[in-house]
Order: C-alpha cells, then sequence, then structure tokens
C-alpha cells in the first residue's frame, strides 16, 4: 500500500539556484545538502510529493513556486567531487553519507509569497519555517499550511 502524499518545503538562495533555473531545465538533482536532519527528510521523501521553492538569503526571502519529487534519494556525486563547493573530504568513494532528490518544476507564482507574509498570516501558525532559529534547508509542510501558501500565491496548483 502506497503511502499519503507528503509535502516539504527546500531552501535555495536564488544566486545559486532559482526557480526560474529549475523552470529551465525542468527537472534537476536538489544537491549539496550538508546538514543530516535536512538530509534525512530527504530520505523520506517519496516520488510525487509536492514541495515549496524557498528563496532565502534575498529581499524578499519567501516561496516563489512548488516543484514535485520525480526521483527519489540517491548519492550526491558532488560529495566525492574535490572541485565542487559540497565536497566532503571525510566521505569515502564506495561510502556516501549525502543525497540528493531529483525535482521536476511544477509552477511558478506570480508573486513571492514573503516570508513576512507567511508571519502575518494565522493559518501558517506552527509551520516549521516560520520558528525562530530555523535554519534548515529541507523540511516538512503540513498539507494544511501547504494549502495556505497556495492560496496566498494565487497558485494553480491545487492540493485535495
Amino acid at each position: 500500500m502506497s503511502r499519503a502524499r507528503k509535502y516539504w518545503l527546500m531552501k535555495s538562495e536564488p544566486d545559486v539556484y532559482s526557480i526560474d533555473d529549475m523552470e529551465k531545465q525542468g527537472t534537476g538533482e536538489w544537491e549539496g545538502v550538508r546538514n543530516y536532519q535536512a538530509r534525512n527528510f530527504m530520505r523520506d521523501m517519496k516520488e510525487g510529493d509536492l514541495v515549496l521553492f524557498y528563496h532565502s538569503n534575498t529581499k524578499p526571502p519567501g516561496v516563489v513556486g512548488v516543484v514535485k519529487v520525480v526521483r527519489e534519494a540517491h548519492p550526491d556525486e558532488t560529495q566525492f567531487d574535490e572541485k565542487s563547493p559540497y565536497y566532503d573530504a571525510r566521505v569515502k568513494k564506495g561510502e556516501p553519507r549525502w543525497d540528493v532528490v531529483d525535482v521536476g518544476h511544477v509552477e511558478t507564482f506570480a508573486e513571492t509569497v514573503s516570508l513576512e507574509t507567511m508571519k502575518d498570516t494565522k493559518a501558517l501558525d506552527g509551520m516549521l519555517i516560520l520558528r525562530k532559529g530555523n535554519r534548515l534547508s529541507v523540511t516538512p509542510v503540513d498539507k494544511k499550511h501547504f494549502k495556505a501558501v497556495l492560496k496566498l500565491a494565487g497558485a494553480k496548483t491545487t492540493v485535495r
């Protein structure tokens, strides 16, 4: 029996990898995650799960679109590449420590749903991204919070 779809939020700095880059590529690997908890969340992702794409370290930070998981967790090859900014010298070739998931573009929002707007929206109370000190690049999102962000965005993407 398959499990119910889950919902996530993934952060990226737009000068590193933006929703526009994602839209142009169509699909891509979500590489470079080097936090164990975030990696473990990625390992929980299943094909078909939906993800809020969040631009961080920009003005304004916020959710800019939706992607979906198109390939489940597999080793992040950048951990072995000495030329990569994501290289991890502690990792041995046959013993990967870090994973990626492949995601596919679903929708780019007309406007960013800013962090400030999200903080001011009662329907998003308790959302992990809004908790003080949460710096994880990958977090689970409750279905009700996911739907509320879609509503704020005037998104075409729907969740039942």
